[in-house]
């Protein structure tokens, strides 16, 4: 009898050994598979924020592009009334992601509109201080694309990352959600600025 109770002993004991193993490994999963999400939403969320500093050098360009535009062509007032909206809007969209893109689309077919003026000025385009703007707008636009696709990809990777199996369950019990992309709304401001020198 004595026997048949170490016996059980040792059983009860080495499966208590496994349980605790295999308890700890789970937990050891679930914080690894948690630290990924939060990973990639801070990466997500840091490449945003280089597309922000991007777009607020753009935006603080803008009242120096419309005082000199504005100087020329007085009666294009709401051409300029709406880059100085999609400024404000940018402005007001605080940490708001899907609001400052939505304010980036609008400034870009602002812009457009900005430049068409421009080409109705043979003065202004050929004014110094326009020139340098349009040379600062053209590189900060270059800038702001790289960030846009550096954003989609990371937001890509994240997007991935929370869809799989098991991360999907995980993300679910944990409030993680997919996140949206950097796209162009309208399909007109899909066309690429003009920058003439």
């Amino acid at each position: 009898m004595i026997l048949y109770f170490n016996l059980l002993y040792k059983i009860i004991m080495q499966t208590s050994y496994i349980i605790i193993w295999v308890v700890v490994v789970f937990v050891l999963f679930l914080i690894g598979k948690y630290n990924g999400l939060v990973r990639f939403r801070n990466t997500r969320d840091q490449s945003f924020a280089d597309i922000d500093v991007q777009l607020k050098q753009r935006f603080n360009l803008i009242p120096n592009l419309v005082s000199t535009v504005e100087w020329y062509a007085t009666h294009e007032r709401e051409t300029l009334e709406e880059v100085t909206r999609a400024r404000t809007s940018f402005l007001w969209a605080g940490n708001d992601v899907n609001g400052k893109i939505a304010a980036d689309n609008m400034l870009a077919g602002a812009l457009k509109s900005i430049f068409a003026v421009a080409e109705s000025y043979p003065d202004l385009k050929a004014n110094e201080n326009f020139i340098e703007l349009q040379k600062e707008l053209s590189d900060i636009e270059n800038k702001i694309a790289a960030s846009r696709r550096f954003f989609n990809s990371t937001t890509q990777e994240y997007n991935t990352y929370v869809q799989v199996f098991p991360n999907n369950v995980l993300a679910w019990f944990f409030g993680f959600k997919e996140a949206d992309m950097y796209e162009i709304e309208n399909e007109k401001e899909r066309e690429n600025i003009k920058v003439k020198f």
